[in-house]
């Protein structure tokens, strides 16, 4: 069995379980302190981060993989089900490009949720917001982002327009007005199973605790 070393509320780590789950793969989730990281993991993860896969192999060690893309395109390649980038080699090249946009999205989400002072709040909402934008002209009709088959596009997104369903102030509200295909995208990634399944029932609790412990704005909002 494949074994997912992770974090309860590491958003890297749900792209990985999502795939799983689109997949239909069983595995194992083993959670790591990575405020005080055990010698194992360290010796798995050259970066010291999750997720990491271990992948049993017959006659010689598990394998380790990390970074969560190389981890999904590594499922996407070894796994059944449908394919979760598309056939056209332009068409994935492009995904493969927006896939790597949601890094920098990524942190100025991360940096606007974690926002201590209005002002640092206010840059971080405007950065991010662009980024948005960005992604709006090019998000399909719906409900995914290239159109009716969920892809790999939406297993790395997902994850990071969870965070904002958990949170509801004005402030986070106001981000995506004005940006229909985006709203609608988003709504879709929550509603699909993978994206729901791919955490603990006490995600929410447990990302609201987060936020109070790092004196984020949005917690007392």
């Amino acid at each position: 069995m494949l074994t997912l070393i992770s974090h309860p509320l590491c958003p890297f780590v749900q792209r990985a379980a999502i795939v799983l789950l689109e997949k239909g793969v069983a595995f194992e989730r083993v959670n790591v302190d990575l405020s005080a990281k055990p010698g194992w993991f360290l010796a798995l993860s050259p970066t010291g981060k999750v997720p990491v896969l271990k992948v049993p192999q017959a006659h010689a060690e598990d394998a380790a993989l990390f970074e969560s893309v190389v981890i999904c395109e590594y499922l996407d390649e070894t796994q059944g089900g449908s394919p979760m980038y598309p056939h056209d080699p332009l068409t994935r090249a492009r995904h493969r490009a927006w896939i790597e946009f949601a890094t920098q999205t990524f942190a100025e989400g991360w940096q606007f949720l974690h926002a201590r002072d209005s002002q640092v709040a206010d840059a971080k909402r405007a950065s991010f917001r662009e980024r948005l934008a960005k992604l709006e002209s090019e998000v399909a009709a719906g409900p995914y982002f290239a159109g009716a088959a969920f892809g790999m596009v939406d297993a790395v997104y997902a994850p990071l327009f969870r965070y904002f369903e958990l949170i509801d102030p004005p402030a986070t509200r106001q981000i995506f007005d004005g940006l229909p295909r985006v709203s609608a995208w988003r709504e879709a990634l929550a509603e699909r199973a993978s994206v729901r399944n791919a955490v603990a029932e006490d995600y929410a609790s447990r990302f609201q605790a987060h936020l109070h412990q790092q004196g984020a704005l949005l917690a007392a909002a």
